[in-house]
């Protein structure tokens, strides 16, 4: 078949896929596509072409995938030779590129994927695209040529990793190779067409080093944490979405000594501890068949088997919570997790609720009692109005008086500093002064804590 017979067939599949017929649906057709992109119709010759001359080489489970991408680039080179559209160089590249993201990467994604600055995507539909950079939102260019081209890329992100999305099952959360946290909602459930977002993960994750220039903590809470992990406290991470709260888990994790046994435990594996003893297990969603399900309650209590030294959950947000308690009270100190909450005394009653969701009848005291002996510290995590995200408090579990959790604030964000010209918070977090209870412990381990860590207003 010429290239023009592929053409041809390309322009008639578009124009019956959307259903339009005659003159005027042709010519609206036409409209649309020079408008989003001029190259189209050369693209999705090229695309063809490249299939029609690899075939089930792109599937071929033996082929390396490095040999792959050289097959793919040197076939489409090729194609592309032979094309008889006038193109300049730049245009050439360009389409080379975005065909070869369309059939080794994700489309349109593939170039904000490869943005280090961009830290999230979010596809509002096939001709609306948002990113986050340094906190804020920004409409992008990309688009998607269809709906049912987004479902393709949906698709192909989701089945990498063993999981399905359809009209049965609308909603899925995966996660990329990389580790980037996908969700993705399909009609019926997403009104106006498929929805996919991506949260990602930087190749090479920040370290507390990174967390300090960033404005996130300062030195002195930096070693003020690396005191309470290598002291075994039990540590909640607190806040709300997209505040940073797994970022800053995998660096408070990232203080646990490397001759430890650890587990970790996610919905989506996104955590990457760099121990040399690390277990990683992630949940499972029920079959076509509503089967297999594996929650992560059931894995929190597989893990107890599997004589971990320290539990590092992803996210605490069911009956998990109390299975999680239960370990901290029985052995495994110093385990982490993190819950969604507005403040620290908040986290506490989420983890007091979700206990109630385990489906045990136990009495209110008896829950708070748990949830006092379990966790010793709460760290409060916020994405400010700036876009910055920080540690805005970090508070110690004191204990009970009556039926109340008693805590106190050890440092909290200096509001009052105000903004400078950017409108950039000039604050950080300070000490309000006081010591933690389990000061006396830590030094009973050997683990000083530095005396100007506690100064009031350092």
């Amino acid at each position: 078949m010429s290239l023009a017979e592929r053409l041809e067939n390309v322009r008639r599949g578009q124009q019956a896929a959307s259903g339009e017929t005659g003159a005027t649906a042709t010519a609206a057709a036409q409209e649309r596509q020079r408008v989003v992109d001029p190259f189209s119709t050369v693209k999705a010759s090229v695309h063809q072409a490249l299939l029609d001359s690899l075939g089930p080489q792109l599937y071929d489970p033996h082929l390396d995938q490095s040999e792959l991408e050289a097959k793919v680039r040197h076939t489409l080179q090729e194609v592309i030779d032979h094309e008889e559209t006038p193109l300049s160089l730049a245009d050439r590249t360009r389409i080379s590129q975005e065909v070869a993201d369309e059939i080794l990467g994700h489309g349109p994604l593939e170039p904000l994927l490869r943005d280090s600055e961009i830290s999230e995507i979010m596809v509002n539909g096939p001709d609306s695209i948002y990113v986050e950079r340094a906190g804020k939102l920004y409409p992008v260019e990309a688009r998607f040529s269809s709906d049912a081209h987004l479902r393709r890329t949906i698709d192909k992100i989701v089945g990498r990793v063993g999981r399905r999305v359809d009209e049965a099952s609308p909603l899925v959360d995966a996660r990329l190779p990389d580790g980037s946290r996908v969700n993705a909602v399909i009609p019926p459930i997403a009104l106006d067409g498929s929805l996919l977002t991506i949260r990602k993960f930087a190749t090479d994750p920040f370290t507390d080093k990174d967390l300090i220039a960033f404005g996130t903590f300062t030195p002195q809470v930096r070693d003020f944490l690396s005191a309470c992990v290598r002291g075994r406290r039990n540590i909640v991470i607190s806040g709300g979405t997209g505040s940073g709260k797994t970022t800053l888990l995998n660096v408070v994790s990232s203080f646990i000594p490397d001759d430890e046994r650890i587990v970790t435990i996610e919905d989506a594996a996104e955590l990457q501890l760099h121990q040399d003893h690390v277990l990683r297990l992630e949940s499972r969603p029920a079959n076509i068949e509503g089967r297999g399900s594996i929650p992560i309650r059931e894995l929190v209590k597989n893990s107890l088997r599997m004589r971990p030294d320290r539990i590092v959950v992803g996210e605490c947000r069911d009956g998990a919570a109390l299975d999680m308690l239960q370990a901290m009270n029985t052995g495994h100190d110093g385990s982490l997790t993190t819950v969604h909450a507005n403040t620290p005394r908040d986290s506490l009653s989420r983890l007091e609720t979700m206990v109630l969701m385990a489906g045990v009848d136990l009495p209110v005291r008896a829950i708070r009692e748990q949830v006092a002996g379990a966790v010793d510290m709460v760290i409060q995590q916020a994405r400010l109005k700036d876009g910055s995200r920080r540690v805005t408090a970090i508070s110690e579990v004191v204990g009970m008086e009556s039926d109340v959790i008693t805590m106190q604030d050890l440092f909290t964000f200096d509001y009052s500093a105000g903004r400078d010209e950017q409108g950039r918070f000039k604050g950080t977090l300070k000490s309000t002064g006081l010591r933690p209870k389990f000061a006396a412990e830590l030094q009973d381990q050997g683990i000083e804590l530095a005396a100007d860590i506690f100064v009031r207003g350092i």
